[in-house]
């Protein structure tokens, strides 16, 4: 069910108001000693294709956009844990400045859910008279913010709050309780005076629990739907994230430096950026448009600019990847950016000589840009990821079909941009099929790579929390529950397992996925792409092709006993959605913004409106806003 939309004209922030909140905060950021320690949950089980390499070498952009946030705020004292480098971190034993931080963050995919339960649960063995206010944030908790708290007295972990939002929403929690905030006072318990003098409630974008009098959480306040950032310019400079990066390890404590600047390109390879949010179409898979309002967000090509060029000089970071939803969904606004980039030198040299990058873009706006595909090369473009899903459009449409899809794989290739299609494999599509059609998943693998594609994501369709399927997908029973006595759980969730299907031979669609990439990954194509590459940047096609193979062992191994029991297990399947077991309610008697249905009522709280959150755009009521 996709996250309901604010009342029309309400979906944005006054221009400049995050600009200010960053002005107030420094203010009063040298009255306030704060130590932050922010991890990033990572689940090893995750390790597998399509994001074998850059899972481990790239740093999120997520927490480090709220590292940025804080340092740019004042609060230097402020260290980045990733859990893929650094697995043994215990924030129980965290010491920053050689004392308990005062904030402890985590951040968190859907698929690295349990990894970040296992950090709250540890975080939460601190004395209560010590611990710190513990912030959940990320994908999983912007769409299931009761994931944050604990299952109750026999397993007492629990956040102490739920952000849904941005980085306008943290700032604004953190200038509530430092207006509070008594003389030698602990920010965790300034948090609990203001929480229960309602004082949160006027903040768009938290959930927070009530408590009672055995001190577990008994009801869930959802203060509504953040308002968004409209100007990305208004956003801190990434560069202050990158200084704030904890160095790998296996150690339980954190070491008693960041990394130095001549560091983070070695363990950050890849740097990730936002330049835009926001994509036009309306996937029925997908929890985008909804997230963003059906906004788009941007930032000016002369920020863009000024963001490659001081990671490159001060981290000497080279490969980059945008963390875009569609970057070719705005023609004025894409081209703002890459010409900019296309005048702008770094270090003497023209852009494309010291920096190669890449994003995500659709095959309809690709071609929609043709003309302007050489500036893209010429801003540093070497690669980028066409949504194709399916090339004949009968699981979604996107504007491509098959004959365009080619046509723009040919195009990107001609200007040298190497094409990285994205597709879904699901019930109704067969391995191969005949006739002029190409509607096997391996006819139109085989297509893609003749066409020039030189990596290859092939994913099945799954539930997707923040989605218009999402709810039907439970209700319909077509999601599995478990097979063969083992549950599924939420480090399946990301594409490379059968988890939801109405096939009767749902193991055919598993293997399916693993022949696929074997047909494009294999010692053979290796061979091919030294002698005939399909890309003109040098090596990468054979590159691809080793890493490609290599995550193909890892995804074979890890699916493989989960082959076996979708073959020869019993399938149980759900009949209802995952929702809160603790009862939600919005501020006052409105209804929880973030509530599934089927989530429990706290007492006085009004239901949701029917139809909420789905395509009809009817807004929900948001009782509270700055």
């Amino acid at each position: 069910m996709e996250l309901p939309r604010r009342a029309r004209g309400d979906e944005l922030l006054r221009p400049g108001s995050l600009l200010d909140l960053r002005r107030r905060l420094r203010r009063v950021a040298p009255r306030h000693d704060l130590a932050t320690v922010i991890a990033y949950a990572f689940d090893q089980r995750t390790h597998m294709l399509p994001f074998v390499y850059a899972a481990t070498r790239m740093a999120p952009a997520g927490p480090r956009a709220v590292g940025s946030a804080l340092a740019d705020a004042g609060f230097e004292k402020t260290r980045i844990v990733l859990q893929q480098w650094s697995p043994g971190f215990r924030p129980a034993q965290m010491r920053l400045d050689g004392r308990i931080p005062d904030l402890f963050m985590v951040s968190s995919m859907q698929l690295h859910a349990e990894a970040c339960t296992d950090l709250l649960r540890d975080v939460c063995r601190i004395d209560p008279r010590q611990r710190p206010l513990v912030i959940a944030g990320g994908p999983k908790f912007i769409y299931e913010p009761w994931g944050a708290f604990g299952a109750g007295p026999g397993d007492p972990w629990t956040a102490d709050v739920a952000v849904t939002g941005e980085e306008y929403v943290l700032l604004s929690l953190l200038e509530v309780l430092l207006a509070e905030r008594g003389a030698g006072e602990s920010l965790r318990s300034t948090f609990l005076r203001a929480r229960d003098g309602g004082l949160l409630d006027e903040i768009p974008g938290l959930v927070y629990a009530r408590s009672g009098a055995a001190g577990a959480p008994e009801e869930l306040i959802d203060t509504g739907v953040q308002r968004l950032v409209g100007d990305l310019d208004e956003l801190p400079h990434p560069v202050l994230g990158y200084r704030l990066l904890e160095p790998p390890s296996r150690c339980a404590t954190l070491a008693s430096r960041a990394l130095r600047a001549d560091e983070v390109a070695r363990y950050s390879s890849i740097g990730s950026l936002v330049l835009t949010f926001g994509c036009k179409f309306a996937c029925p898979y997908c929890p985008i448009p909804a997230y963003n309002q059906r906004q788009l967000r941007v930032k000016s090509g002369e920020r863009v600019a000024d963001e490659f060029r001081r990671l490159h000089d001060e981290y000497g970071i080279r490969s980059y990847f945008g963390a875009d939803d569609n970057f070719f969904d705005n023609t004025e606004r894409t081209l703002d950016i890459v010409e900019t980039l296309a005048r702008t030198p770094i270090a003497g040299r023209p852009f494309r000589k010291r920096i190669r990058w890449g994003t995500e873009v659709t095959v309809h706006d690709t071609l929609r840009l043709r003309e302007h595909l050489g500036t893209v090369r010429l801003a540093g473009v070497r690669a980028l990821w066409l949504g194709v899903e399916d090339m004949t459009a009968t699981l979604v449409k996107k504007g491509q079909s098959v004959g365009k899809t080619v046509e723009a794989l040919h195009l990107l290739n001609q200007h040298g941009i190497s094409p990285m299609p994205m597709m879904m494999h699901h019930d109704e599509q067969p391995l191969l099929s005949r006739g002029e059609k190409p509607y096997g998943l391996l006819n139109q693998i085989r297509l893609l790579r003749k066409a020039g594609a030189i990596s290859m994501q092939v994913l099945m369709l799954v539930p997707a929390t923040g989605s218009k399927l999402y709810t039907g997908t439970y209700t319909s029973g077509m999601a599995y529950e478990s097979v063969g006595g083992r549950k599924v759980r939420e480090h399946m969730l990301g594409g490379n397992y059968v988890i939801a299907s109405n096939h009767p031979r749902p193991w055919i669609k598993q293997i399916n996925i693993l022949l696929a990439y074997l047909y494009f990954y294999n010692p053979l194509r290796f061979l091919v792409a030294l002698v005939r590459p399909k890309s003109k940047l040098y090596l990468a096609d054979a590159i691809l092709q080793v890493l490609g193979m290599n995550g193909l062992v890892l995804t074979a191994c890890r699916t493989f006993t989960w082959t076996l029991r979708l073959c020869f297990g019993r399938i149980e399947r759900q009949s209802a959605v995952p929702t809160s077991r603790l009862p939600m309610r919005g501020v006052g008697r409105g209804a929880a913004a973030h509530a599934l249905p089927g989530t429990p009522l706290a007492v006085d709280a009004l239901p949701r409106p029917a139809g909420a959150g789905e395509r009809s755009g009817k807004p929900l009521p948001v009782l509270a806003g700055p």
